[in-house]
C-alpha cells in the first residue's frame, strides 16, 4: 500500500521544495528556475517573495535579471502574469498556447464569436514585428480598425495574454519602479523564437510530449508530492496525463489522508514533519499556496480564500496564521488565531526584519493586532 503523508508530512515536503524550510544560499535566477517562476502581477511582490526564499538577497540583482533579458514577465501559468527564465518562456509559452486562447475566450466569448482567431494573431504580429513596446490598449486601438467587433479590452487581452507569445519590458517590474505594462514581442525580446509545438512521430524520437514531461518533473520538484489535480491547478494546462502516464515508472506513488493519490520524485525531500518551521511572511498571490487544488497542506478552509483575494499571509508552524501589510514603512501583521507568546515575538522578529528590507534598511519595525480568528 503507498505511503499515507498527513498535512503535516506535507507541509514540510512543501516548505522544503519552495524553499521555506531554510533560506537557500542560491543566485536569484537559480531559485526563478527552481521554483517554476513567480506569480507577479503584482510587480513588487515577486521581491518579497525571493526575500523570503534566500539567504542575503539583493533586489538590485533581480532587477538586473530583467534589464538583461535573462527573466521575462509574461502570461503563463492560469493566464496570470508570472517572472519566468527566458528559457522557460520559451519552452514552456507554446504547450500552454491552448489554455490560453481558451480562459479569454471564457471570459470574452461573445465579443470573438465569428472572429478568426488565427488571422487576428496574424495580424498583431505584424504589427508587433516592429519591435515597439506597447500597452495593450495601444495594440487594441491599432487593431481596431480591422476588428471592429470585439470590445478593446476584450481585444486587448486576447493578442496580450492569449495570441502573441509576449514580454513586459523593464522598467515594469523593477525594484520599487514604476511604470505601466508595456509589451513586446517575446521572441524579439529574448533574441531567439519561442520553441515550436512538439510533433509526435517517428521523426521526433523525444517520446510523447517532452515539454510536458519536464513541467511535471519540474513542478514535483518545487511543490510535490502531489495530486494530478494540483498540478493542473497550478498550470492550468489539462492536457498532461500522456505525460504523468509517460513518467509514471520512475515517481514514486504517496496517498494523503483524503486519500487522494500523490506522485512524487524519488529522491525529492520529504522532511520529518517535526521538524521546526520558521515564520515567513510570503508576498500577494504566491505559488506556495496557489499552486494546488488541495490547499489543507498549508491553509486551513476557512482561509483559503485569502490568497486568491491577493492578501499577504504569515506561516507560523509552516502554516497560514496572519496576514500583512505595509503602512507608512510599518509592517502590521494581523493574527488569524491566536498566537502563542513565542509564536508573536517570532513573527514582530521577523517581520521587523521584512520592514527593514522594505525600506532598505530604514529603522522600521512590525506591530502585530488580534484579528478576528
Amino acid at each position: 500500500m503507498p505511503t499515507v503523508l498527513d498535512d503535516r508530512a506535507l507541509n514540510r515536503a512543501t516548505l522544503a521544495r519552495q524553499l521555506l524550510l531554510d533560506r537557500a544560499a542560491l543566485p536569484a535566477l537559480d531559485a526563478v528556475a527552481h521554483l517554476c517562476g513567480l506569480q507577479a502581477q503584482e510587480p513588487q511582490e515577486p521581491f518579497t517573495g525571493l526575500w523570503s526564499r534566500l539567504r542575503a538577497f539583493d533586489p538590485a540583482e533581480l532587477s538586473g535579471l530583467l534589464v538583461d533579458r535573462k527573466v521575462v514577465r509574461t502570461h503563463l501559468m492560469r493566464r496570470t502574469v508570472h517572472l519566468v527564465t527566458a528559457g522557460d518562456a520559451l519552452a514552456w509559452r507554446s504547450r500552454h498556447a491552448p489554455m490560453l486562447r481558451q480562459r479569454v475566450l471564457g471570459t470574452y466569448r461573445a465579443d470573438f464569436a465569428g472572429v478568426d482567431l488565427d488571422e487576428l494573431a496574424a495580424d498583431a504580429a505584424r504589427l508587433a514585428a516592429d519591435g515597439v513596446p506597447r500597452t495593450m490598449p495601444e495594440l487594441a486601438r491599432a487593431l481596431a480598425g480591422r476588428w471592429p467587433g470585439p470590445g478593446q479590452r476584450a481585444l486587448g487581452e486576447m493578442v496580450v495574454a492569449a495570441l502573441l507569445p509576449m514580454a513586459q519590458v523593464p522598467p515594469r517590474g523593477l525594484w520599487r519602479t514604476g511604470g505601466g505594462a508595456r509589451n513586446v514581442s517575446l521572441a524579439r525580446w529574448l533574441g531567439r523564437p519561442v520553441d515550436p509545438p512538439h510533433q509526435d512521430g517517428p521523426g521526433h524520437p523525444e517520446g510523447p510530449d517532452p515539454v510536458g514531461r519536464a513541467l511535471v518533473r519540474r513542478y514535483l520538484a518545487a511543490f510535490g508530492p502531489a495530486a494530478t489535480a494540483d498540478l493542473r491547478a497550478w498550470s492550468g494546462v489539462a492536457g498532461l496525463p500522456g505525460a504523468v502516464a509517460a513518467l509514471r515508472p520512475e515517481l514514486v506513488v504517496l496517498r494523503d489522508s483524503r486519500g487522494r493519490e500523490l506522485l512524487d520524485l524519488p529522491d525529492a525531500p520529504r522532511p520529518d514533519p517535526d521538524t521546526p518551521a520558521p515564520v515567513r511572511f510570503l508576498p500577494a498571490f504566491d505559488n506556495a499556496l496557489l499552486g494546488y487544488q488541495e490547499r489543507g497542506r498549508i491553509v486551513a478552509d476557512e482561509h483559503r480564500g485569502l490568497s486568491v483575494a491577493g492578501e499577504r499571509v504569515v506561516l507560523v508552524d509552516g502554516r497560514v496564521a496572519a496576514t500583512w501589510r505595509t503602512d507608512a514603512g510599518t509592517v502590521t501583521v494581523t493574527a488569524l488565531r491566536p498566537l502563542a507568546r513565542a509564536e508573536r515575538a517570532e513573527v514582530v522578529e521577523e517581520g521587523g526584519r521584512l520592514a527593514r528590507f522594505l525600506s532598505d534598511g530604514g529603522d522600521r519595525g512590525a506591530r502585530l493586532v488580534t484579528g478576528e480568528g
